[in-house]
């Protein structure tokens, strides 16, 4: 009879908690749903990923897909700094004005914003483009006409991931994120897909052309469906632009950012000038490999940063030291989790893209350090930025890219894709360190997924 009432209890407290999290009006619960459908779209759009870079590896053989990786790369890093930091600014500045009831200034940023930041990525794209010319004699002849397609595809890069941000800032997930992760994947593969068939030679040049039609395509669906959107939860009237505020703001923040992908991407940049192409995309497979444990980083920061600075404005300090320990808690632990299946099937998904990308399989556990070390302290980043100390975490993050630089120099050469891993991870650690002792010294919270409260 005991054992009978402790497992209808049980039942019962299961079945709260479900219920709780579909349907709960508290800020975890609604936390939880919103970090859940960033993840499902992450996932889904990684398998996506996932598929398109096995097809193009096998389509375009080691060399071009090589060329493809080191170009795409560059377009990655560049498109998310040349917003100048407003789409990560703009989770600090709507809450700002909404809880202020500065209507007129925030009219003014939904539109001034994109408009900003459209014009300054069309400039730097040209003056990219020249740099390529110049260069031209010392680049590869492979390269050149990629990188000419990656410098067009940089503006409606940047504005998609402008209207990321002010898409998440309304919890408005799925707007912000399928354009970029499910459209935009699902046209480059439709694109690639249809140059196979039709027979064309599918080389960097042709899978670029793609990239790039597929980046536009879905920048402009997503502007059609958020100024729409925008119209109905935002009554019309006069705009004030601040521009001068604004990037005051969001240029810290780019730095963060910054420093933030050039810790990402220089693993691959420096393999690039010392190793050869095919093995740069075996490292560039473990790396997309990989890539689920920090979509769920990923997912916890977009749904939390703009709910940083909403506390944080009403000065509500006890609800805010909740929330950054459940931010804390729900990216730790499932990035654990993720990263034992992937290391259990390493070997066979990186068999997806071809047996010599197999080679990759050990260097999947030596960049795997990093990110579980990094997991432990959730999207502490997204809370410095929102309460004002985004100057310090840019210094983080400029020291962490320095260290990683350094190592990536006197590793690779020798050791190739595991020295690039390895310097990685322990650029990784430096900075999860460096994180920690900024937020618990200036702000005093205990940002570890154990151990005290925040």
């Amino acid at each position: 009879m005991a054992m009978t009432d402790a497992a209808n209890s049980a039942r019962t407290n299961l079945m709260q908690r479900l219920r709780d999290l579909l349907f709960g009006n508290s800020d975890a619960s609604l936390t939880k749903r919103l970090a859940g459908t960033v993840f499902i779209i992450r996932v889904f759009s990684a398998g996506l990923a996932y598929f398109s870079q096995v097809l193009l590896a096998r389509w375009m053989g080691g060399s071009d897909y090589g060329v493809y990786v080191y170009v795409w790369t560059w377009v990655l890093l560049l498109g998310s700094m040349l917003d100048f930091g407003i789409a990560v600014g703009a989770q600090k500045v709507i809450p700002e004005y909404r809880t202020s009831g500065n209507y007129a200034m925030l009219r003014g940023f939904l539109s001034g914003s994109r408009w900003m930041v459209f014009a300054a990525s069309a400039l730097v794209a040209l003056l990219l483009a020249g740099l390529v010319k110049i260069a031209s004699p010392w680049l590869r002849a492979d390269e050149i006409v990629p990188l000419y397609i990656g410098c067009l595809t940089l503006p409606a890069f940047v504005v998609a991931n402008t209207q990321d941000g002010i898409a998440r800032s309304h919890d408005w997930m799925r707007l912000g994120l399928m354009p970029q992760f499910i459209v935009r994947q699902s046209l480059i593969i439709g694109f690639t897909a249809g140059a196979f068939v039709l027979g064309l030679n599918l080389g960097a040049t042709a899978a670029m052309i793609a990239s790039a039609a597929a980046v536009w395509i879905a920048m402009l669906g997503q502007m059609i469906v958020l100024n729409r959107r925008l119209g109905q939860s935002v009554e019309a009237g006069p705009k004030t632009y601040d521009f001068r505020n604004w990037l005051a703001v969001s240029l810290p923040i780019m730095l963060v950012e910054g420093f933030y992908l050039l810790l990402s991407y220089i693993d691959v940049l420096v393999l690039q000038q010392y190793r050869s192409s095919e093995e740069v995309g075996v490292y560039f497979a473990v790396v997309k490999t990989l890539a689920l444990v920090s979509f769920i980083h990923y997912a916890m920061s977009a749904t939390t940063a703009h709910r940083f600075s909403e506390y944080n404005a009403s000065g509500d300090k006890e609800r805010l030291s909740a929330y950054i320990a459940h931010a804390i808690k729900w990216t730790f632990w499932p990035s654990v989790a993720a990263t034992a299946v992937l290391l259990a099937f390493g070997k066979p998904l990186l068999w997806l893209f071809g047996e010599q990308f197999t080679s990759g399989y050990g260097i999947m556990f030596v960049a795997a350090i990093g990110l579980i070390v990094r997991s432990a302290i959730g999207p502490v980043e997204r809370l410095l930025n929102m309460l004002g100390l985004q100057h310090m975490c840019a210094l983080a993050y400029a020291l962490a890219f320095v260290m990683n630089l350094v190592l990536c120099i006197l590793l690779v050469p020798e050791f190739g894709g595991y020295g690039a891993a390895a310097a990685t991870s322990i650029a990784l650690v430096f900075e999860t360190i460096l994180l920690f002792w900024i937020t618990r010294k200036r702000l005093g919270f205990h940002v570890l997924a154990w151990g005290k409260k925040a």
